[in-house]
């Protein structure tokens, strides 16, 4: 609950104006809201924000409404509205097509976090939330503000994975492989029961990066104290590093890969998985994914892993808190003008961090953000395949590495490399060829910024 005089208190006696960021959005994105549990025209005096969010995983999206849901119920000043970003949007351009409507929510799942600090979009978060965290899942910025806190555990990309149909393993035969050449192996076997190894998608581009970042990690990870992308822009690393694991792609994708990947939506991966149609899939919604299938089919024995490098290593990509590619949940600026939106967005952030909600998003299948009260959460561990995603935490053979880079402009270019790795996927272009685009647009990037 929160009363007038709390708030009032917390409120921040400046209000920083927001600077104008020259961004032009390549096409326009319709940022359909949606009421989270409460009509905005029944508020009944209450503070009425919006909650922007990326969707596309069923799981997510049911975790977010009912933790609105459950906030609503119970406060007395704030009303949250949902606000869905599109399935199949590029959330960089929805960014830009936000800010430049000037069409800021108070709470934002936010990418690209970097670039909208130092463009004044994003308003510090006070202690009051922050105390909620465990220490080591958030991080200051250089002007010793926080402005990004977790929307979930922070295991890193552990949660971009292989699905698989544990069943149809344990009637063939089949284990889970500890070498890149044992997934290949893997892959065939699958092929000459007459089945299809693998379902991935693309009819949204960022799903792409389901198969391509396990296939790239040895690479990224050799740069792992410099960043590989930091080392392109200083010349000591090029796009031809790139060349084994973009062959790897179009290797597996040409002879593994379900037909019409091309126009499946990544939740579709989930039906494909329990009908059959593949025996394994790509995802990177960790036990999300698990999640849905089990809503899928409860019968379903579903399991997970990591595409293991030549050795047998398992890279994950752990990004820095605090870094340009750094995301998590932000307050606008837009907000903190406001006052009571910046105020109803820090108690929605403090009910978010709360044991209570904590138990609600592991209750709907979803890891809990790492809240300090952490030993006081009821973990979720009966979904099926759940132990293989906490055993990946504990493998030996797991090996943490970062990717950070200091170009701002880096998310535009990671768009493009997505649609150039699909159209090279889809034949149109050959592995040289979109070295040679990824290369001069990498460069005309690093030029620009």
């Amino acid at each position: 609950m929160q009363n007038a005089q709390t708030r009032d208190a917390r409120r921040r006696a400046s209000r920083r104006a927001a600077a104008s960021l020259a961004a032009t959005a390549a096409a326009v994105v319709v940022l359909a809201g949606c009421a989270g549990g409460a009509d905005a025209g029944d508020a009944g005096g209450k503070t009425t924000i919006r909650f922007l969010y990326a969707t596309g995983d069923e799981t997510w999206n049911s975790v977010v409404d009912g933790v609105v849901k459950a906030f609503n119920e119970q406060s007395d000043s704030t009303v949250v509205e949902l606000d869905p970003l599109p399935a199949g949007s590029d959330y960089a351009t929805a960014l830009k097509t936000m800010d430049a409507t000037g069409n800021w929510p108070a709470v934002v799942d936010m990418r690209d976090t970097l670039t909208y600090i130092q463009a004044g979009k994003l308003a510090p978060i006070p202690e009051s939330v922050t105390d909620l965290l465990a220490p080591d899942v958030y991080g200051a910025a250089e002007d010793g503000n926080v402005y990004t806190v977790p929307s979930s555990a922070l295991n890193g990309e552990i949660g971009i994975n292989i699905v698989y149909d544990k069943s149809y393993f344990a009637d063939n035969g089949l284990e889970v492989p500890e070498t890149y050449d044992d997934f290949i192996a893997l892959l065939e076997e699958i092929q000459a029961n007459g089945d299809v190894p693998l379902a991935t998608a693309a009819a949204e581009v960022w799903p792409s990066d389901q198969l391509w970042k396990p296939l790239a990690a040895p690479v990224f990870a050799e740069y792992s104290e410099q960043g590989f992308w930091n080392a392109v822009a200083e010349g000591t690393a090029s796009m031809e590093d790139l060349r084994e694991p973009l062959e790897r792609l179009v290797q597996i994708t040409d002879d593994f890969v379900l037909e019409g990947w091309q126009s499946t939506a990544d939740a579709q991966t989930t039906t494909l998985l329990v009908n059959g149609q593949a025996v394994m899939a790509t995802s990177s919604a960790g036990i999300g994914r698990l999640n849905d299938i089990h809503k899928v089919d409860p019968e379903f024995d579903a399991g997970l892993f990591i595409i293991p490098a030549d050795d047998g290593t398992i890279n994950v990509l752990k990004n820095s808190v605090v870094g340009d590619t750094a995301s998590g949940l932000a307050i606008s600026a837009q907000a903190q003008e406001d006052g009571a939106e910046y105020d109803s967005a820090v108690e929605f952030l403090e009910y978010f961090y709360s044991v209570e909600a904590a138990n609600l998003i592991e209750s709907l299948g979803w890891i809990a953000p790492n809240i300090a009260a952490s030993d006081e959460v009821e973990r979720n561990t009966e979904i099926p395949g759940a132990a293989d995603y906490f055993a990946l935490l504990e493998d030996p053979n797991l090996n943490w590495y970062s990717n950070e880079s200091s170009n701002e402009a880096l998310s535009a270019f990671n768009t493009f490399f997505r649609q150039v790795r699909i159209e090279m996927q889809d034949g149109q272009i050959t592995v040289d060829e979109a070295i040679s685009k990824l290369q001069a647009e990498f460069d005309k990037t690093v030029a620009a910024a």
